[in-house]
C-alpha cells in the first residue's frame, strides 16, 4: 500500500503519494515517469523509470515557496550499486540529503568569501606556525611548511574546497605518502595536516557540513601505533659523558670557541635538558649557593604549564665551570652564548676571511651539528651517536637511582607516561635492585636448617 503525505506547493497543497522505490524489484511494477518519496517535509527523492534503467532524483523547496531539482545518478536496476554512478536507494536517499544541504549552504553563501580550498587553509596554517616560532626566542625554526607543502600541497587533495571534502580524499592522501617514510615522520605529517583542517576559525566552520569533523577524523585516521622506541639502549655510561665533557673541552680550545661549547655540552649533560630550553637559560637561573640551575620549561605540549621552570640540581663541578659566564653579568643576560661572525670581503686573488662579528644566544641545535662530530670522534665514540644521548643518559641515570618515576619526568619535562614507554628496561632494573634490598636469607647456609621465623 502506497503511503499517502501532505505537502505544501506555495500556498496550495498537494498531495504526495509515495511510491515503492526501495527495491529493484519493487520499482519494476512502475509505470514509465517520475516517483516520488520523501526524505523530510521539503525534500522529496525521486525515481525516473526508463525503459531499460531508472534515474534518482531529489527535489527541496526554496525559501519562496518553489521546488528545485536536480539528478543523483543512476539506480541500481540493472548494475550492482558502487555508491558513486550506481546508487541504491538508501545511497540515493542519503545523497539527496547531503545534497540539498550542500546547495542550501551555497545560497546562504551568497556573496560571502568564498569556501577555502585544503591548499588555503594549510598555507594558513604553515604561516601561523612560523610566525609563532618567529615570536618565541630561541625556538627551534618550524619546518612544517616544508613539509606539508611537499606531502599535502603537492597532491590533487590540495585543489578541494573543504565543504567537499570527503573521507575517501583524504584516505586516498593518506595511502599515496611513501612507503619510504617512517611511521613516525608519517604520524607527524598527518598530525600537522589535521591540526590544519581543524584549526578553522568559527565563521568558516559554521558554513561547512555538520559532517566535516568526523569527515577530518575519518580520513586521517591513522593505522596501528608505532612501537614503542627503548631510547634507554641510547644512554651512555658515566665514564662515556665524561669523556665527552673532555673532548668538548678539547675541541672548544682548538677551534677557538672560548668556553662556548664546552659549556654548551657540560649543561646539556648535568641537566638532562632539550638545547631549546637549555639555550633560553639566564644568567639568574644559575644559584650557586644551592647548587642548582633553574631551566625553562619547554614549550612542547597543550595547554599552559604551570610552572616556567625546573629546578635541577648540578655538581659543585658544573657550578664553578659557570662562574666565569656569570660574573659581573645581569641577571637577564642569556647565560649560554656564542660568537657570530662575518665574511670581510677579500683583497684581490685573495680568499675571502670570516671573523668574529658579535656575540649572542645559540638558535639552532644545528649549531652544534659541525662541533658535535668532532667531539664524538675526539671521544672515541661511535659516529651516531647524537647529543639527545646526554638527555637518555640523564633520564637512566635517574632511574637507576631509584628516583621516582613521576619525578623523574618533572625533573626532564615531560610525562609519567613517556618514561614508561621508552625507558622500560631501565625502570625494571631499578625496581629488581629496591626488591633485591628486600630479600633476607631464609635458610642457615652452614647448618642447611630452616631459619625459624618470629610470629
Amino acid at each position: 500500500m502506497t503511503d499517502i503525505r501532505r505537502i505544501w506547493f506555495g500556498s496550495m497543497s498537494k498531495t504526495l503519494r509515495e511510491a515503492p522505490l526501495t527495491t529493484p524489484n519493487a520499482r519494476k511494477g512502475l509505470r514509465e515517469g517520475v516517483h516520488w518519496r520523501g526524505v523530510s517535509a521539503e525534500v522529496h527523492l525521486g525515481y525516473r523509470k526508463g525503459k531499460r534503467v531508472g534515474r534518482w532524483l531529489v527535489r527541496w523547496r526554496l525559501p519562496d515557496g518553489r521546488y528545485k531539482q536536480d539528478g543523483l545518478g543512476a539506480a541500481d536496476d540493472g548494475l550492482a550499486a558502487d555508491g558513486v554512478e550506481t546508487l541504491n536507494f538508501e545511497q540515493a536517499k542519503s545523497k539527496a540529503a547531503r545534497y540539498v544541504e550542500q546547495e542550501r549552504q551555497k545560497q546562504q553563501d551568497a556573496g560571502k568569501a568564498p569556501i577555502p580550498t585544503v591548499r588555503e587553509v594549510v598555507e594558513a596554517y604553515a604561516a601561523g606556525r612560523k610566525a609563532r616560532a618567529m615570536k618565541q626566542e630561541g625556538a627551534r625554526p618550524d619546518d612544517a611548511k616544508g613539509r606539508l607543502s611537499q606531502h599535502v600541497l603537492s597532491h590533487p587533495v590540495a585543489a578541494k574546497r573543504l565543504d567537499v571534502l570527503t573521507d575517501e580524499d583524504l584516505a586516498d592522501w593518506r595511502e599515496g605518502l611513501g612507503a619510504e617514510l617512517a611511521v613516525s615522520t608519517v604520524r607527524r605529517i598527518v598530525n600537522d595536516f589535521r591540526a590544519a583542517l581543524n584549526g578553522l576559525p568559527a565563521r568558516t566552520l559554521k558554513r561547512l557540513p555538520a559532517t566535516y569533523p568526523m569527515t577530518v577524523k575519518l580520513g586521517l585516521k591513522v593505522g596501528e601505533a608505532e612501537p614503542a622506541a627503548a631510547r634507554d639502549g641510547a644512554a651512555l655510561p658515566d665514564a662515556d659523558i665524561r669523556r665527552i665533557i673532555d673532548a668538548a673541552k678539547a675541541v672548544d680550545k682548538a677551534e677557538e670557541w672560548n668556553g662556548d661549547l664546552f659549556l654548551m655540552v657540560l649543561v646539556l649533560a648535568a641537566t638532562g635538558a632539550r638545547f631549546s630550553q637549555v639555550s633560553r637559560m639566564l644568567v639568574g637561573d644559575v644559584q650557586p649557593v644551592q647548587s642548582r640551575l633553574m631551566v625553562p620549561t619547554s614549550r612542547k605540549g597543550r595547554g599552559q604549564k604551570r610552572s616556567t621552570h625546573i629546578a635541577t640540581r648540578v655538581g659543585a663541578d658544573v657550578i664553578e665551570s659557570l662562574r666565569p659566564s656569570i660574573a659581573g653579568r645581569r641577571s637577564a643576560d642569556p647565560l649560554l652564548e656564542r660568537w657570530r661572525h662575518r665574511q670581510e670581503k677579500a683583497k684581490p686573488g685573495a680568499r675571502p676571511e670570516w671573523v668574529r662579528d658579535s656575540r649572542g644566544p645559540w638558535k639552532s641545535p644545528t649549531e652544534i651539528t659541525r662541533p658535535w662530530a668532532a667531539i664524538i670522534e675526539k671521544a672515541g665514540l661511535p659516529v651516531d651517536t647524537v647529543p639527545y644521548a646526554l638527555r637518555h643518559s640523564s633520564i637512566v641515570r635517574c632511574l637507576r637511582a631509584a628516583l621516582p618515576v613521576r619525578l623523574v619526568a618533572q625533573l626532564h619535562d615531560t610525562s609519567d607516561k613517556m618514561i614508561e614507554r621508552h625507558y622500560a628496561s631501565a625502570i625494571v632494573n631499578a625496581l629488581d635492585d629496591l626488591t633485591a634490598a628486600a630479600v633476607v636469607p631464609l635458610v642457615d647456609a652452614e647448618r642447611g636448617t630452616v631459619v625459624s621465623l618470629r610470629g
